[in-house]
């Protein structure tokens, strides 16, 4: 990536966007880097710029990644929106995605959702909000 592209701010937001969803599709199909790597005549080191979005990803190994992740290239680009700028006016959805980009985010976004009973998502929240110091939106 030509370094005039990130500025100060960092990488694009549509590439940090298609890193992430990269990742999410590789981690939910159980595929490690090196093997999607290899899949798409790559290095590992490479999958994972692109998932970091230290590097942007061509359209030929966009293309090539969704057969190698068994879905469509509209996949990488789902949840982008058009109401953020192009070099990141749109904070929370960057720190959404910084926060995706840890294992641990990862984890927490794939087991969430198959928690069942909405009390215990919801005493789950509660909890994190406290951690966090962070008021309960729906107390006066």
């Amino acid at each position: 990536m030509d370094k005039s592209d990130e500025g100060e701010l960092g990488p694009n937001p549509v590439d940090r966007h298609v890193g992430l969803r990269i990742r999410m599709r590789r981690k939910e199909l159980g595929i490690s880097q090196e093997r999607l790597a290899e899949s798409i005549g790559l290095t590992f080191q490479q999958v994972q710029k692109y998932e970091r979005a230290a590097n942007r990803v061509s359209a030929s190994k966009l293309w090539e990644m969704s057969r190698a992740l068994h879905t469509n290239v509209s996949y990488f680009y789902e949840g982008l929106g058009g109401d953020g700028d192009a070099h990141g006016a749109n904070l929370p959805r960057e720190a959404m995605q910084d926060f995706l980009m840890t294992p641990e985010g990862i984890e927490l976004a794939s087991l969430f959702p198959r928690i069942n009973r909405a009390r215990v998502r919801r005493k789950i929240l509660d909890l994190v909000r406290a951690m966090a110091g962070e008021p309960d939106p729906l107390e006066p």
